[in-house]
């Protein structure tokens, strides 16, 4: 289910734009020198993939507490519908319930931190900038680390995380360049192809669950259980 997560981040990084896509073209980068722009729009990318990272292995700790409970394909089922709702739910229904007030003051924090940052022209400070970034409450993020938890183990889970981000990559390294080329109405149609593809993601681990026998997509139920003694014929 790996690939999921590059083909969410790729999807999703229009999302992006929207929301970081600020954050990107207001990086502090040298615009005389096409060749340092790379390696400074890259550190960026560095930190907000040890973001995505941290955040993954945490979740990741998660699923693999749940694993070697053995409940791993409820979870995997569980976790398929609850994205496939995140995405059908109107987002001003959640609104009205305010999910972050408990770490709103955190999250200015990280704000406040963030804007300092971009007074300052060092790899240092561009780092720091993708990594407060990559903390930045995000639906996709939240959508991604459903798929992080149930990946079973804490390496698996950075790696998801990873993924998902390296797909966000293209896109966010290329907002400033091709940001006139995206008008409103591109944007919209793309916008309307993010759903379809959480749905698809979500049916996925919901198949994954099932244990239907599907090579690469349903394995059978033998293949999802760690047992003591091999199963040998």
């Amino acid at each position: 289910m790996l690939y999921t997560a590059f083909l969410f981040g790729l999807i999703s990084s229009f999302h992006c734009i929207g929301m970081c896509g600020p954050i990107a073209m207001m990086l502090p980068v040298d615009r005389s020198n096409q060749a340092k722009k790379v390696t400074q729009i890259l550190t960026y990318h560095l930190g907000r993939l040890t973001a995505y990272g941290s955040i993954g292995f945490v979740f990741g700790m998660l699923g693999k507490g749940f694993f070697m409970a053995g409940i791993q394909q409820n979870l995997s089922i569980f976790i398929g519908v609850a994205m496939i709702v995140v995405i059908l739910v109107p987002e001003k229904i959640f609104a009205n319930y305010n999910f972050s007030k408990p770490v709103f003051k955190l999250i200015s924090k990280i704000k406040s931190a963030l804007g300092s940052q971009f007074r300052n022209k060092s790899y240092k400070s561009l780092f720091i900038i993708g990594l407060l970034n990559g903390f930045l409450p995000c639906g996709m993020v939240y959508v991604a680390l459903f798929g992080s938890i149930a990946m079973q183990s804490e390496s698996l889970g950075v790696l998801y995380m990873i993924l998902f981000g390296l797909g966000t990559v293209p896109m966010m390294s290329s907002v400033v360049y091709i940001n006139s080329y995206l008008t409103i109405p591109i944007r919209n149609k793309i916008q309307k192809l993010i759903p379809y593809v959480a749905i698809l993601i979500g049916v996925l681990f919901i198949l994954r669950g099932l244990g239907l026998g599907i090579p690469y997509i349903s394995p059978s139920n033998m293949s999802l259980f760690v047992q003591e003694q091999p199963n040998c014929h």
